[in-house]
């Protein structure tokens, strides 16, 4: 008679893991591998990368989860290498190539162009994204050979410099805010060129305040012991670093563990003059250790509203 194996019990892991995605892994692949590295109950990531693009790709464990949003709305920044003179049915290295065209394009030709794409534009989401239509994304839509009508959406592109140019590869540095699809952004220059293009490769260096020089690869993490996995992981505030912080008093803090709204200038709680989204702490205690509570919105009259809070049972 076989012996039935025991399921492992997951493990309740708050924490932020940094990854350096690989090419070809969809960023769904590369949370479930890492799930599983570390045994987690709880897990999620802050916004897809496409399977042949790489970098930053932060996942978010127990807690963390609670605050994946704020990487959702963050400006990324991304390094990619647009291809001159070859278009494809998907903007990258994936599709089927539509049609090629000789590359006569100078520097201050690019230049000129790229003029054109900075500060506020508006954008046409491609068919091959994950937006939905009925309910239905429209990569299916496209790889059926169906095209549907999109509109065009604002986006910023707050920084777009040249790193390179070896004709035909152009060599990009973009930082860009939410909702901007950098394969569009490679087609749109090579149209505005007249010669076409496509992403050969895209590489995500920044996201928020998050930077790709403290990530690590799926490798490398599986190649660690499970405690040295675990002491990777950032903590859950980190998706909160850019938001200014407030710290309460045991008993402020747990009215707002309770939900309550604060009126900190009743309080004489020290807090940012602007209002705006914030994150909460308990005070100090004797360890010279704070701990977060969750974030808020600071309101009016320094009145602060409970948001997202910290499990505390």
């Amino acid at each position: 008679m076989t012996q039935i194996q025991k399921k492992k019990t997951r493990l309740a892991i708050d924490g932020v893991l940094l990854l350096d995605k690989p090419v070809g892994w969809s960023s769904n692949d590369a949370l479930i591998k890492s799930k599983r590295l570390l045994n987690a109950l709880k897990a999620g990531h802050t916004g897809t990368l496409d399977p042949f693009a790489t970098g930053l790709l932060p996942l978010c464990f127990g807690e963390a989860t609670k605050f994946s949003a704020d990487l959702l709305d963050a400006d990324k920044t991304y390094q990619t290498v647009v291809h001159l003179g070859i278009t494809t049915t998907t903007g990258d290295t994936e599709g089927e190539v539509l049609a090629t065209k000789e590359v006569m394009v100078s520097q201050e030709q690019i230049q000129q162009v790229l003029k054109q794409f900075e500060g506020d534009i508006l954008q046409v989401p491609p068919m091959y994204s994950a937006l939905k239509r009925d309910g239905k994304p429209l990569y299916e839509y496209a790889r059926a050979g169906i095209t549907l009508e999109r509109e065009a959406r604002p986006v910023t592109i707050h920084l777009l410099e040249v790193v390179q140019y070896d004709a035909p590869f152009l060599t990009l540095n973009v930082r860009c805010s939410k909702g901007t699809y950098i394969r569009v952004l490679g087609e749109d220059i090579g149209h505005a060129l007249g010669c076409g293009a496509h992403l050969n490769a895209l590489r995500r260096t920044q996201v928020g305040a998050l930077i790709l020089q403290n990530t690590v690869t799926l490798s490398e993490f599986e190649a660690l012991e499970f405690e040295q996995r675990l002491a990777l992981l950032a903590p859950v505030d980190t998706l909160l670093s850019s938001f200014p912080a407030i710290e309460l008093n045991q008993d402020l803090a747990c009215r707002f563990l309770q939900g309550q709204r604060l009126s900190l200038a009743k309080e004489a709680v020290n807090c940012p003059t602007e209002c705006g989204r914030v994150r909460v702490y308990s005070q100090l205690n004797a360890a010279n250790e704070r701990k977060l509570l969750g974030s808020a919105q600071l309101q009016e009259f320094s009145v602060l509203a409970p948001e997202r809070l910290i499990a505390t049972g």
